[in-house]
C-alpha cells in the first residue's frame, strides 16, 4: 500500500508541474534509427583435422586449447604417426566416404596421396590467402609438380645463420649480411682468422651436416640436389668447401648442436637447424644476431621443412575445411603456432612483443630467407621410406672423402653417384625439388 501511495504521489506533483508551466514547442519527433544488424558469426560445424605435425601430448593439448579456440566451428585435432595418417586418409579414399575434413602433414607426405586421388582441388581457396606474404615458391611446392594447388603453406622450420655480433666487425667490405654469396661467408671466415688467429666459424658435422650439403650448397651452385650430384657444378663447388674449410673450427668434426659452442664463444658464426640454435637466441639475445642463409651461383639453396595443410575428396565439411585452413594462416593465428609450438610463419607477419626476441631474430631471418627473389627451396627427400637415411650417408661419405681424406673430387663422386643411382632405383623414387619432376626413378646426371 505503501508503494502504491508514494507512486500516485509522484503523478500528482507532476501533474501540477505541467499545469503550472507553458507549454513548450512541440518539435516533431525525430523517426528512430533503424537498429544496427550484428553481424552473424558463421558456424562452421565440426571439423576433423589430421595431422602428423603436433604429435606431442603436450603439443596437441596447445592446437586444441590454445590455437583452435578462436576457430567459428568445433575442431577435432587427430594428431596420427604417418603410418595411421597414411592409412586413414587413403582407407577413406577407397571406401567412397570419409570422416577427417583436413589434413595436416610434411610436404614429403603429400605425393603419395595425389598418387592415389585423394586431395581436392584448392585453387578456389588462393582467393582466401591471397596477400598474406606466403612465398612464391613454398606455393609452387603446393603444386605438387602439376598446375593445380593442392596444399596450402601452414607453417615451417628449416635451417638458418647465426653470428656472434663481434664477427660483424670482421665483414667483407660492402657485404650485406642479410645477403651474403657464400664466397663472401668464406672471405668472412678468412678475415676473422686473420685478424684474431683463430678458426671462427663452424659446422655440425657431428650433426645434420648432410642437410648443409642436400640443400644449401649443392642448389645454391649446381641448382639441383640429385640430378647434378656429380655435374661440374659440383665439382667447382666441392673446391669451394675445401677451400672455405680451411678457416673452419677444427672441433667441428665432433659439433652436434652448434648452440654451445656459439654460447661459449669457441666459434662466432655457425649455421644450423634453427633448434639447434634456439638456446643462444633465447640465453643471450643481444649477442647474436640470426642471418638467412647465403647465395651461391645459382641462387639461395635452402631447406625448408614445411608443414601443408589440404582437404581429402571424401571430406564431409569441405566448407567447414576451407575456412579452417584460412583461419590457421592469418597472421594472429601464425604468431600463436609460433609461441605455442615453436613452427615459424609461413605468412609475412609483423612478430610482436610478446614473441620472445630470440625467437623473433630467427623468425624473421627465417621470413627473409624463403621470401628471397633467388630463393631455391631443397624439400627433403621423398620417396625413399624406410631407407631415407641411406642418401644422408652418401652425401657425408661425399663430404669425408673429398675433405676430410682429401681424395680426387671426381673420383668420390662417381664412386658415391653410383650407390645414389642403385639407391633410386630400388626404391623408384621420383626427383624431388629442386630436380625438376621425373617419370620414374630420378636419374643422376
Amino acid at each position: 500500500m505503501r508503494k502504491f501511495t508514494s507512486l500516485l504521489a509522484v503523478v500528482v506533483i507532476a501533474s501540477m508541474l505541467l499545469t503550472a508551466c507553458p507549454t513548450p514547442t512541440v518539435e516533431p519527433t525525430p523517426k528512430p534509427e533503424e537498429p544496427t544488424a550484428t553481424p552473424e558469426v558463421a558456424d562452421y560445424g565440426k571439423v576433423a583435422f589430421i595431422s602428423t605435425q603436433c604429435v606431442p601430448v603436450e603439443e596437441a593439448e596447445k592446437m586444441r586449447n590454445v590455437i583452435l579456440a578462436d576457430f567459428s566451428g568445433t575442431t577435432e585435432f587427430i594428431p596420427a604417426d604417418y603410418a595411421t595418417f597414411e592409412d586413414t586418409v587413403l582407407a577413406e579414399v577407397k571406401a567412397g566416404k570419409g570422416t577427417i575434413d583436413v589434413i595436416g602433414a610434411l610436404h614429403g607426405q603429400f605425393p603419395t596421396l595425389l598418387d592415389a586421388n585423394a586431395l581436392q582441388d584448392l585453387t578456389p581457396l588462393l582467393d582466401k590467402v591471397k596477400g598474406r606474404g606466403i612465398p612464391d615458391a613454398y606455393m609452387e611446392l603446393g603444386k605438387l609438380g602439376t598446375d593445380k594447388q593442392y596444399f596450402i603453406p601452414w607453417m615451417q622450420a628449416t635451417y638458418i645463420v647465426a653470428a656472434n655480433k663481434k664477427a660483424l666487425d670482421y665483414l667483407p667490405e660492402g657485404a650485406d649480411p642479410n645477403a651474403l654469396t657464400w664466397e663472401q661467408y668464406r672471405d668472412w671466415a678468412k678475415n676473422i682468422y686473420e685478424a684474431t688467429g683463430e678458426k671462427k666459424v663452424g659446422f655440425p658435422v657431428n650433426g645434420l651436416i648432410h642437410r648443409f650439403l642436400e640443400g644449401y650448397i649443392y642448389p645454391s651452385y649446381t641448382g639441383g640436389m640429385v640430378t647434378t650430384f656429380k655435374s661440374a657444378e659440383a665439382v667447382e663447388m666441392w673446391k669451394f668447401i675445401k677451400d672455405l674449410w680451411q678457416y673452419v673450427h677444427p672441433q667441428s668434426m665432433v659439433y652436434e648442436f652448434m648452440q654451445e659452442p656459439l654460447m661459449s664463444e669457441e666459434v662466432w658464426v655457425a649455421w644450423d637447424h634453427t633448434a639447434r640454435l634456439i638456446n643462444a637466441f633465447k640465453e643471450r639475445p643481444d649477442d647474436f644476431v640470426a642471418l638467412p642463409a647465403p647465395s651461391g651461383p645459382k641462387g639461395k639453396g635452402f631447406m625448408p621443412v614445411v608443414v601443408g595443410l589440404a582437404i581429402p575428396v571424401t571430406a564431409p565439411n569441405p566448407e567447414g575445411a576451407a575456412a579452417l585452413i584460412e583461419y590457421l594462416t592469418r597472421p594472429e593465428t601464425q604468431i600463436t603456432t609460433l609461441r605455442e609450438v615453436g613452427f615459424f610463419p609461413v605468412i609475412d607477419v609483423e612478430y610482436p612483443d610478446t614473441i620472445a626476441a630470440g625467437i623473433r631474430a630467427q623468425g624473421e631471418a627465417v621470413s627473409a630467407q624463403a621470401a628471397a627473389a633467388d630463393a631455391i627451396p631443397a624439400m627433403l627427400p621423398v620417396g625413399l621410406g624406410p631407407r631415407s637415411g641411406e642418401i644422408n650417408k652418401i652425401y657425408r661419405d661425399a663430404f669425408n672423402g673429398i675433405v676430410v681424406d682429401g681424395k680426387d673430387i671426381e673420383t668420390v663422386l662417381e664412386a658415391e653417384a653410383q650407390a645414389l643411382q642403385t639407391l633410386l632405383n630400388e626404391t623408384g623414387a621420383p626427383c624431388w625439388p629442386p630436380d625438376p619432376p621425373s617419370t620414374g626413378a630420378c636419374q643422376v646426371k
